[in-house]
């Protein structure tokens, strides 16, 4: 049973991992070489449409790292993925505290009521997913490691 939970766990993460990469290294790239109009309304689906499916992604591969680290604490591999999970914590934090606050009102946003700084916002919200992506492939590259 304990394979299964890490299988199926390192899947989840690898898949999350996959998707956020994905926006930061395909998809922006496009949406940012679309016209004005086009690339805040892509950012503003964007954001409404992962906006609404990221949190249970990432709060579930918390949730399934922290059961792997529980009942394999008596295995090899239990202290990457305590640290796995602590990253994803660090993931979550960064998401509520830098990424989220950006997102909720991108969202929302129409050629017609965008805030002058809506580029600059953009920017920034990109920035830190950057760093948040980095810190997921950390998380999933311990969890790897870990099955070893």
């Amino acid at each position: 049973m304990l394979n299964a939970l890490q299988v199926f766990t390192t899947v989840v993460v690898g898949l999350m991992v996959g998707v956020e990469f994905s926006v930061a290294f395909v998809m922006n790239p496009i949406f940012n070489a679309l016209p004005d109009d086009s690339n805040q309304q892509a950012h503003s689906h964007g954001g409404r449409m992962l906006g609404a499916l990221m949190p249970f992604w990432y709060i579930g591969s918390l949730v399934l790292s922290a059961v792997w680290a529980i009942a394999g604490w008596d295995r090899p591999g239990a202290g990457l993925v305590v640290i796995a999970a602590a990253l994803l914590i660090v993931s979550v934090i960064m998401s509520l505290l830098l990424l989220v606050p950006i997102n909720n009102q991108g969202k929302t946003w129409t050629p017609e009521n965008r805030p002058a700084d809506w580029k600059e916002q953009l920017r920034r919200w990109e920035r830190y997913h950057y760093g948040r992506v980095a810190v997921i492939i950390a998380a999933f590259t311990l969890l790897v490691t870990a099955l070893v």
